[in-house]
C-alpha cells in the first residue's frame, strides 16, 4: 500500500507501493531523505517550493503550474506504474488561477486531491462525482480558507477523509484550528505521522492510520 506522510505545513511525501517517491510543496519539516522520484509543485510562493531539500535523481520527474497550465485546459500526465497526475484549478484572491493548480494523484488505485492553496472553486462540485479517498485542504484563514469554508468544501467535494493542512502560515500544524475541523470526513494527521492510503473497496479502508 502507498504511504502518505504529512511533513507539515503543505508539504508531504508519497510512497508508492513500488517504492516511488513523490513530494508536494516541499518546504517544511522532517522525511526528505528519500531521493525524489516526483515532484507537484501546486504554485512558485517560497513556501511551496524548496526544492534544494530534496535529493535529485537524473530522471526526476518535476511538474509546476507553468507546465500544468495549458491553453486548452489543466494537464494530465501519467508517470506509468498505477501513477497519474492531473492539474485542477486553485485560485483565491491571494493566489491567481493562472499561477496556481491543484491536484488530482492516482497512486495504487488510490485517488486524492491536493487543493494547493485555494478558496471555494469551481471545480468542486465535480470532485464530488469522483468518490475520492482523500482530499487535503489548506485552512489557515489568512491566504486560504477559513475552517467554515474547508468544512463546506470538504462537505461538497465529499471524499471518504479529509486533511486539514496549512493550517497557520509559516508554521508545521495548528492544533487549535485543527480540532475545529469537524466533519465527518475529517482526518487528523499530524506533522511526522505516516499513514497508509487505503483505496476504496479494501476492508481497513475506514482505518486508515492502521499502520
Amino acid at each position: 500500500m502507498a504511504k502518505l506522510l504529512y511533513q507539515g505545513h503543505g508539504s508531504l511525501r508519497i510512497t508508492a507501493e513500488d517504492g516511488r517517491v513523490l513530494y508536494l510543496d516541499p518546504y517544511m519539516g522532517e522525511g526528505y531523505d528519500k531521493p525524489a522520484d516526483i515532484v507537484l509543485i501546486t504554485h512558485e510562493h517560497h513556501d511551496h517550493n524548496a526544492l534544494h531539500l530534496l535529493q535529485m535523481r537524473p530522471d526526476t520527474a518535476i511538474h509546476r503550474p507553468a507546465d500544468m497550465l495549458q491553453a486548452n485546459g489543466y494537464r494530465t500526465v501519467n508517470l506509468g506504474g498505477g501513477i497519474v497526475v492531473t492539474a485542477v484549478p486553485a485560485y483565491n484572491k491571494n493566489h491567481s488561477c493562472r499561477e496556481c493548480v491543484g491536484y488530482l494523484i492516482v497512486v495504487d488505485g488510490v485517488r486524492l486531491y491536493a487543493a494547493g492553496d485555494t478558496s471555494t472553486t469551481d471545480y468542486m462540485p465535480a470532485l464530488g462525482a469522483m468518490q475520492l479517498d482523500y482530499a487535503l485542504l489548506p485552512a489557515d484563514g489568512v491566504y486560504n480558507m477559513d475552517i467554515p469554508e474547508a468544512i463546506s468544501c470538504a462537505e461538497t467535494i465529499g471524499a471518504r477523509h479529509t486533511i486539514p493542512i496549512h493550517l497557520k502560515p509559516e508554521a508545521p500544524f495548528d492544533a487549535q484550528r485543527a480540532a475545529q475541523f469537524i466533519t465527518p470526513s475529517a482526518l487528523i494527521v499530524l506533522p511526522g505521522e505516516e499513514i497508509t492510503l487505503y483505496r476504496k473497496g479494501d476492508k481497513r479502508w475506514q482505518t486508515p492510520k492502521q499502520n
